[in-house]
């Protein structure tokens, strides 16, 4: 949640505290402060300050721009070029003088640009009024930013409009603080200081509400509260310059002074709210022969749609609630509302809807239909139901002052099942126990109180605590101890050894990669699998296409084998891993497995064997999952296994010293078998089974890949720390260029050296086609490659594309021979 400071100081007051300060005291509290956002940090205090349009006159040459006259309190007053639309004499700017350093409105990288005098169709312009864009507010650059009226002109733009942002990372058991005021509520317990609540109630009324609107609630337990208030003539329009730029920070886009309402008191104290032209309401109870509208709340039916405000039809189930009227369905509860009954520029009267509902049904509802709104956020965390009547009285309180709305007399309220008070028994004695630090009765009870407990002392250093009416999370005297240790500190806790000393805690770094790599050949796609250790010669023989076995003597014999098929410790991981595909290849279509284990080689002269810690896969039948986009996935083969080691030494930052390199092995079939590479040093192979080897195992007639690495040699060579580059900020430039090469020119080899001439900027390449034929001259091959230049701080211009593309072109040409296809 984005918590600004400047509407945290309205319930609290920090300006005394910096947010560095503050960010830690509410980690330490259990709110943990992810980020601190400084907006308008970077503003020029003398070059961009608050200023004031003294006249606007037409530009004398061109129709579509204006000359403005600002008084920024610095000078004399400065005539701008603008061509912003809602420009007007009084008004108060942002203004910003020669010099400045402000954002291009015009570049889609919103790159910093500085200031400077411009002649623009004839006249002089020494500054600029700004838009949000160019502030760095939002991406709004249609018009100017327009400041309150109560704005002091030439003062520095960054003390009156900047602002600072907290990142809080609100977890399900720290809800009630998913607002504003939920958190200006533990700062201000934090620091001992005076809550300020915001005000909720007004003198003019108008008609009673009474006779026109009915409230019915067909189960209570999943509508626990249901809350309306009436405003009737109110004025569509924006919502204040305040209100839109708190909105903006914490995360929400201003549409309307209604529809924005009811989104700040959702920010501000945790109600989210709903508002209905009360006029397309009264229609439908009529086409129903009502005079006035009903509302229902109830649980779907089967077959049921409703068309949501994002224009989605929405299929409900009887698990879901909703929101509906004697015509029909209004809204999914607590989730999003319908498109009939939306406010828009037409609507003059609105009923004003806040509610409480069961947490779990708003959960399941909103996970099934994808919605993840900031209601549904709430709602599903749980919202208690007295904070609907302080919800609806805040934002009625809000659209008379800012619609110009009059309010109904009273509100309709109903609330069949208020939830009894949760009331808990505290030990402190119990407490101490649990947090192993004394507790003072006095302090607990002081901090229970500014935490806006009930408390009552019972003697014994007992106390009744009581749940206040915003919070739904206290259970037992576990609760209680955790609000004490919050306030205390968490830091504040005393830590205690134990009295014997415990050994060193060494760890095994090979034994965590190893983990590693089953986490990531499991996230690829594929199944573990655990076989035997023991074989048989003959069937190690059966993977060779001479099917001689070896002797005996070559292998780990035991003294006195259970079974004879299991007499001998297998010198391969493929062995197992073709009695693995002879089993379930009976069963299923598509089969791709992996196994980490041992393979054991006698040493000549020594009584132990050389225990080699290897990778086995094997993967054949559909290489993906069929699907209705793609009924019959195309088979596994040598390629799609090559890419899943791939894509294993990327993860394990090992790529670039790895290399596949054509290769033979007695087991796979030639023109499909590479050798695995670390280094320069084979370590292992991979390929497609021999198609003799294939019927010698009873296997199906159709491409199976295998491969069998020594894993430790590998594991040996992942750094210990490597480094993490953020996600681009600018854009990529994308090229596609086709190298001609002989035959026996490797892929690898021209990509290694792309990547070495490309350099830095060079961020990714893709082989994405392989061509032979005419009109190619013979002996040679096509191999085009996709490349992405990007800069880490800029957008890269066509220039620096042109000098690293022929940097590339000739390292091509140079070390390889290479020519480029379409070159002249």
């Amino acid at each position: 949640m984005r918590v600004p400071i400047s509407w945290l100081n309205d319930f609290v007051d920090v300006s005394d505290i910096s947010a560095d300060e503050l960010a830690e005291r509410l980690t330490l509290a259990g709110l943990e402060v992810t980020a601190i956002e400084r907006v308008g940090d970077w503003w020029d205090p003398e070059r961009i300050r608050v200023g004031q349009v003294l006249r606007v006159e037409p530009h004398p040459n061109a129709d579509r721009l204006v000359l403005a006259t600002v008084d920024y309190g610095a000078g004399e007053p400065l005539t701008v070029v603008t061509g912003a639309p809602n420009v007007r004499p009084g008004m108060k700017v942002a203004f910003a003088t020669a010099g400045a350093t402000i954002i291009n409105g015009y570049s889609e990288a919103r790159e910093k640009m500085v200031l400077k005098p411009a002649t623009i169709r004839g006249v002089r312009s020494e500054g600029m009024v700004l838009s949000e864009r160019e502030l760095g507010l939002s991406d709004e650059h249609e018009g100017i930013l327009e400041l309150e009226p109560e704005a002091p002109v030439g003062t520095p733009l960054r003390d009156w409009l900047g602002d600072t942002v907290l990142e809080i990372d609100i977890l399900p058991n720290i809800a009630r603080c998913m607002n504003i005021l939920g958190v200006a509520r533990e700062v201000a317990t934090l620091y001992r200081r005076p809550l300020r609540y915001p005000p909720t109630e007004w003198e003019e009324t108008g008609d009673p509400i009474e006779g026109k609107v009915e409230i019915e609630i067909q189960d209570p337990r999943r509508c626990h509260r249901f809350v309306a208030a009436l405003i009737m003539g109110v004025t569509i329009g924006p919502s204040p310059a305040w209100m839109q730029r708190r909105l903006r920070l914490a995360g929400m886009r201003p549409i309307n002074n209604v529809v924005d309402i009811t989104n700040y008191v959702m920010l501000e104290v945790g109600e989210p709210l709903h508002a209905f032209d009360y006029d397309k309401l009264v229609e439908r109870a009529r086409r129903t022969g009502r005079e006035t509208p009903k509302i229902i709340m109830r649980q779907a039916r089967e077959g049921e749609t409703l068309v949501t405000l994002d224009g989605v039809e929405r299929h409900l189930t009887p698990d879901d609630i909703l929101v509906t009227d004697t015509a029909g369905i209004l809204s999914i509860a607590g989730i999003m509302g319908g498109a009939e009954t939306e406010v828009t520029e037409a609507t003059r009267n609105v009923l004003l809807e806040a509610a409480s509902w069961d947490y779990i049904s708003i959960r399941r509802t909103s996970r099934r239909l994808g919605i993840f709104s900031e209601a549904a956020a709430r709602f599903s965390r749980g919202v208690h139901p007295a904070l609907a009547l302080v919800g609806d009285r805040r934002a009625a309180r809000l659209m008379h002052e800012l619609a110009g709305g009059t309010i109904a007399d009273g509100m309709a309220d109903n609330y069949p099942a208020p939830p009894p008070a949760v009331t808990v028994e505290f030990d402190l004695d119990f407490g101490e126990r649990l947090l192993g630090m004394a507790l003072d009765e006095d302090e607990v009870v002081d901090i229970l109180t500014r935490l806006e407990f009930a408390v009552e002392r019972k003697g014994d250093r007992r106390l009744l605590v009581t749940q206040p009416d915003h919070r739904l999370d206290i259970h037992g005297p576990a609760d209680i101890a955790e609000e004490v240790a919050r306030i205390v500190g968490l830091d504040k806790l005393p830590s205690t050894l134990m009295a014997d000393e415990l050994p060193p805690l060494r760890t095994d770094r090979l034994r965590e990669l190893e983990e590693t790599v089953r986490d990531l050949l499991v996230n690829a796609g594929l199944q573990e699998i655990i076989s035997y250790a023991l074989t048989t010669p003959e069937a190690e023989a059966r993977l060779r296409l001479d099917g001689t076995p070896r002797p005996e003597s070559e292998y780990v014999r035991l003294v006195n084998p259970s079974s004879s098929e299991r007499r001998v410790m297998r010198r391969t991981l493929l062995v197992s891993l073709v009695e693995a595909l002879q089993r379930n290849l009976t069963h299923h279509d598509r089969v791709a497995i992996f196994e980490i284990g041992r393979a054991y080689l006698p040493k000549p002269g020594q009584q132990l064997p050389d225990e080699q810690l290897r990778l086995g896969i094997a993967v054949t039948g559909p290489a993906r999952p069929p699907s209705w986009l793609e009924p019959q996935p195309p088979h596994a083969d040598f390629f799609d296994l090559k890419g899943v080691i791939e894509a294993l030494c990327r993860h394990l930052h090992v790529a670039e010293r790895v290399r596949f390199v054509p290769a033979e092995h007695p087991s796979l079939q030639p023109g499909r078998t590479a050798a695995v590479e670390l280094d320069g040093r084979r370590i292992g192979v991979v390929g497609e089974l021999h198609p003799l080897v294939r019927e010698a195992n009873d296997l199906p007639d159709r491409r199976i890949a295998v491969a069998e690495i020594e894993l430790q040699p590998l594991l040996e060579a992942v750094p210990p720390t490597y480094q993490v580059e953020p996600v681009p900020r600018y854009p990529a430039i994308i090229e596609d260029i086709a190298v001609l090469v002989p035959e026996h020119t490797p892929a690898a080899d021209v990509e290694a050296v792309i990547r070495e001439a490309g350099g830095e900027l060079l961020r990714y390449v893709e082989l994405f086609d392989v061509y032979r034929g005419d009109p190619l001259p013979p002996g040679q091959k096509s191999l085009a490659y996709r490349l992405h230049y990007q800069a880490p701080d800029r957008t890269l211009t066509d220039e620096e594309a042109a000098q690293i593309r022929g940097r590339i072109v000739e390292a091509l040409r140079q070390r390889l021979g290479a020519t480029i296809r379409g070159a002249g």
